[in-house]
């Protein structure tokens, strides 16, 4: 099975747990991966540049009809929702979805209904229940679900409400989630 996208939802507490996978992933990682991180809708491109300090991947905040690209790591703008059509992002400034904009939600169930069984969705520490449908529905459409485990996030909230709404296929501390995202995006590693 060869993925086309990860995405990756977090909340409260995000910004370390994102720097902690970020740093354990290789630079030829050439699966693209989307971020939500929710955030201040008069946020700058601020998490941009600190993660960006973590990772040899380039990182950037998309921007509308931007090209989906294989190796990099993609974040939603602030105050903005994030969207995955054939090959490039949309950017949507609907009403907010679980009191977020961008929602994780609204990136997941877009990525399930154009990728189906090639998603990876990963649901990390937060504070509220944004993410639920989103992985429901990427596990509906055959793709996988990484949920982090609760006892490591800063608000364990969000991963125990994906836990118990859906059949998560791991649940896993963050650098066992890098290292699982490897041997998913990297099969053929020696």
């Amino acid at each position: 099975m060869s993925f086309k996208i990860v995405v990756i939802g977090t909340s409260l507490g995000g910004l370390s747990a994102l720097k902690i996978i970020l740093r354990n992933l290789p630079a030829d990682l050439v699966v693209p991966i989307a971020i939500v991180q929710h955030r201040h809708k008069e946020s700058d491109d601020t998490l941009n540049k600190l993660l960006q300090e973590h990772t040899l991947l380039p990182i950037r905040e998309v921007e509308d009809k931007d090209q989906i690209e294989s190796g990099h790591v993609y974040l939603a703008p602030a105050d903005y929702h994030l969207l995955i059509e054939p090959n490039h992002f949309a950017l949507s400034t609907d009403e907010p979805v679980s009191y977020a904009r961008p929602s994780i939600d609204v990136l997941f169930e877009s990525a399930a209904d154009i990728y189906a069984q090639q998603v990876i969705g990963v649901i990390l520490t937060g504070a509220n229940q944004d993410g639920v449908q989103g992985l429901k529905k990427v596990k509906a459409r055959g793709g996988l679900t990484i949920v982090q485990e609760p006892t490591t996030a800063e608000s364990c909230i969000m991963p125990e409400a994906a836990i118990s709404a859906v059949a998560v296929d791991w649940i896993l501390s963050l650098s066992d989630i890098a290292s699982q995202l490897v041997k998913l995006c990297h099969p053929i590693r020696k």
